[in-house]
């Protein structure tokens, strides 16, 4: 059970932790001064959402999102949602695309060629199906969250900080509602798609409250960093890169290399989501739904990531309140709703 349970931990993670995330860039676009009872609400909101989620994949034996969403925001929104979910998945893929071009940009390397690393490793990956996806995330997952832990507690130290000096005030915390109901829409694609594959309700707890714990613990020393070089911020496309900027040109290779693990984890996670909704409409090999995809996203990219990630993400953030409100409630509402 425990096993399992991490695997589904890491998925989730995985899932979350991508280009915005894991350079810095979502989070100060949120977070930033007086956010640590955001960040505590958030990492509490996004464990009870997981566990609702989980919940329903398991119970209905799900291998796509439709039936879960079904039972979150009602019939008659279904095939909104359904839609949003699709526009998400396929956009934030494309930011997650973007974000290997701006990381191969970051050592003088052509924006191109990140963007063709990534597709071509997201299509050998697919190669397997579902179960290279979740192989591979029990792998890089626990590098990524030990490297980004171990650099951010290394810049604490030198710098001298405090965790704690920032809770005199925190008028942000409503900040923990967008931010959350940003980062739960593709669990339910994600986790809608594995349902068949969870045996045990022993997992989900494992997976959703070890999630929520390991997020909340990284954002906020994550945010802690970030708010002692605030006013370097705008200088750097990746966050990440200003802690980095003083220390041995070694550890910047090392970061950048599991920043793009980090994208390549939720654009995996993202493409899961997608061809597992697509597959009902399209009866050709999983692997070709997942070429397909892929092919028509590169032109899209060129947007640029930090652009995107500035425009998108608080919209969808805002847009999927609805969903975050209905998990959050959902013990008071499901047994006697009509949907």
């Amino acid at each position: 059970m425990l096993q399992a349970g991490l695997k589904w931990m890491f998925l989730i993670i995985g899932t979350t932790i991508g280009a915005g995330y894991a350079s810095g860039r979502e989070l100060w676009q949120f977070f930033g001064h007086e956010s640590g009872l955001a960040i505590l609400l958030f990492s509490t909101f996004f464990s009870l959402s997981c566990i609702v989620i989980m919940n329903l994949s398991y119970q209905k034996r799900t291998e796509h999102y439709l039936p879960v969403l079904q039972d979150i925001v009602g019939l008659k929104l279904t095939k909104v949602y359904d839609v949003m979910i699709f526009l998400y998945l396929y956009t934030t893929t494309v930011v997650m695309i973007a974000g290997s071009g701006a990381t191969g940009q970051a050592f003088n390397f052509s924006y191109w060629w990140g963007i063709v690393i990534i597709v071509v490793a997201l299509i050998f990956l697919f190669i397997k199906g579902i179960n290279g996806l979740l192989s591979i995330n029990q792998f890089i997952l626990p590098l990524l969250i030990a490297g980004l832990l171990s650099v951010l507690l290394l810049f604490t130290f030198d710098q001298e900080l405090s965790l704690f000096s920032h809770w005199h005030e925190q008028r942000n915390w409503m900040a923990a509602f967008p931010f959350t109901a940003l980062n739960i829409l593709p669990l339910i694609a994600v986790l809608g798609a594995i349902g068949n594959k969870v045996e045990t309700k022993g997992e989900i707890l494992i997976a959703s409250i070890g999630s929520g714990i390991t997020l909340g613990v990284v954002s906020y020393i994550y945010n802690n960093s970030l708010i002692q070089i605030a006013d370097e911020l705008l200088l750097y496309e990746i966050p990440l890169f200003a802690i980095l900027k003083n220390y041995p040109f070694e550890m910047v290779v090392l970061m950048t290399i599991l920043l793009w693990l980090a994208i390549f984890t939720t654009a995996a996670a993202g493409i899961l989501g997608l061809v597992t909704r697509m597959k009902e409409f399209f009866q050709g090999p999983l692997l070709l739904v997942v070429v397909v995809t892929l092919i028509t996203m590169i032109p899209l990219t060129l947007f640029g990531f930090s652009t995107l990630v500035n425009y998108l993400y608080p919209i969808y953030g805002i847009l999927n309140l609805y969903v975050l409100t209905r998990l959050l409630t959902f013990p008071l509402w499901y047994k006697r709703n009509d949907i």
